[in-house]
């Protein structure tokens, strides 16, 4: 009887290796091709950008500039605007229903807002610091920190439900910042670089990259341009935008 045990075992673990060789293999890294661009306020260190009903919904940050907007996407007008105390570095945002949550970043506060008049409703907290945000109904409410870990907030109460942590064969990903829902997928950009993470929500394992260096190489950028941030999906478009701290462009981009 051991013996037929021990055999059952070796069999089911050859079973198994196949799909930890895959887990310890780094994931595939494509490029992409520019559709279009669109102007975007220069000024605008963009640290969360959400697209809804043909525009844009941004937060912007730094203290003493931190807001929240409302942006025409064709030509990158503010039409709605509402400031943060100078005191906040404001982060990561998602509509969830008709409100809008915005992060802060080591104030350990978020701020509720009514998506049409920007009236703030209440405040929720968070142990963390705040990074980015994104909500999809079927996949939760997820919000980053800056480290590796990915936490599922409650989309009432904005309660952490769970966290999980991010790897990329076998190796945490850190530095976990934007974050959006796409096609059942989190996509996140991981400060610094000029990337972007495709996150399985049920595993955490990294299952591709994207390369974006080609959108504004850095030896182009001017003085004031920072990284990488931003993503934005219009699902019943399938369309994706993608821009950056200070950029005086959103590119519509597509996967090659």
């Amino acid at each position: 009887m051991r013996r037929r045990v021990l055999v059952c075992g070796l069999v089911a673990g050859l079973c198994v290796m196949p799909a930890m060789q895959a887990q310890r293999q780094a994931a595939p890294v494509r490029g992409v091709t520019v559709v279009q661009t669109f102007p975007h306020d220069p000024s605008a260190f963009t640290q969360g950008l959400v697209y809804v009903d043909g525009e844009f919904y941004e937060s912007t940050g730094l203290e003493g500039q931190s807001s929240l907007r409302r942006v025409e996407i064709a030509t990158g007008k503010v039409l709605q605007r509402r400031a943060l105390e100078a005191k906040y570095f404001a982060e990561g945002l998602a509509l969830v229903g008709d409100e809008l949550l915005q992060l802060t970043w080591q104030h350990n506060i978020g701020f509720v807002y009514d998506r049409k008049t920007f009236a703030p409703k209440r405040t929720f907290t968070y142990a963390t610091e705040g990074w980015g945000i994104a909500y999809d109904v079927k996949g939760g409410l997820v919000m980053s920190d800056g480290s590796e870990k990915l936490f599922w907030l409650d989309p009432k109460t904005q309660k952490v439900l769970r966290n999980m942590t991010v790897t990329d064969a076998g190796r945490p990903v850190s530095q976990l910042n934007e974050l959006e829902w796409v096609e059942g997928e989190i996509w996140a950009n991981v400060w610094t670089t000029d990337r972007i993470a495709r996150i399985n929500p049920s595993t955490g394992v990294v299952t591709g990259w994207l390369d974006l260096s080609n959108l504004w190489p850095l030896y182009q950028r001017t003085p004031d341009a920072d990284v990488l941030n931003g993503i934005a999906y219009d699902a019943a478009g399938k369309r994706m935008f993608v821009t950056g701290k200070k950029w005086p462009k959103v590119y519509q981009i597509a996967i090659k």
